[in-house]
């Protein structure tokens, strides 16, 4: 038998050790199904690229079918024991979150929450946004004290947002409008409000393109507006038949 040379044993050890030290290669499985249920998320009304270049393709992919889906796939496990959480309109247990089963009280919040304010967000978005008129535009003036310090004030409020969470305009039944934050995934229903549009400040919503530079996110996000939208959902409010 021919010998190995020191040289030879010392190469065939660095290589045994190199893959011992190697991550494992996972190969790719079909994803699991999302489970079946009463909640669903709605497809977007844009192709994933429409509102580059401010949000991104990727971003918009990662944001609705991972993240938004997770919420939806949450909820549907829940209500599998608690059918209650799906019988009755979101608002009403977001504003009730007491009388949910203390075991999925967090849960319900975090991922109704979630569900609740995704759905708002990519409805109030769209390429092609215009700008606010009519009604809404009478009201920004007269609440918020015009549109260029309401853009200036809602976004120094998503600054000031700490770590992740939500800048909303909340709207009255009366039409009148108001700004605030929420931590996480809380939705203004849960103090019986309604969110007139909202800006998602997780980093998620902007981190591929922006990384830590949430202001430049926050200015560039005005591009994506759909005033036409948000017009429809002031209308809704004031009817008393705005849903999320």
């Amino acid at each position: 038998m021919t010998s190995l040379s020191r040289r030879h044993l010392m190469i065939a050890a660095t290589g045994i050790a190199a893959v011992a030290a190697s991550p494992r290669i996972a190969f790719a499985q079909p994803a699991a199904a999302a489970p079946a249920g009463p909640f669903k998320l709605d497809p977007l009304a844009y192709p994933v690229n429409a509102l580059a270049p401010h949000i991104d393709a990727r971003t918009m992919e990662v944001h609705h079918d991972l993240h938004h889906q997770a919420y939806v796939n949450n909820l549907n496990n829940f209500a599998k024991e608690n059918p209650q959480i799906a019988s009755m309109p979101i608002a009403e247990v977001l504003g009730n979150l007491d009388s949910v089963p203390e075991s999925i009280r967090t849960g319900v919040r975090n991922n109704l929450g979630g569900h609740a304010n995704h759905t708002m967000f990519w409805r109030i978005m769209g390429p092609n946004g215009g700008k606010p008129e009519g009604e809404v535009l009478a009201a920004i003036d007269r609440d918020l004290g015009g549109m260029e310090k309401f853009r200036t004030d809602f976004d120094a409020a998503g600054l000031k947002v700490f770590g992740s969470g939500w800048t909303f305009v909340t709207v009255a039944k009366d039409g009148k409008l108001a700004l605030e934050t929420r931590p996480n995934q809380d939705n203004p229903m849960m103090d019986g409000k309604h969110a007139l549009l909202g800006n998602d400040v997780w980093e998620h919503a902007y981190y591929l393109s922006y990384q830590n530079r949430r202001a430049d996110y926050l200015k560039a996000w005005w591009n994506t507006v759909n005033w036409k939208a948000v017009e429809e959902r002031y209308a809704a409010a004031k009817a008393g038949t705005l849903g999320v």
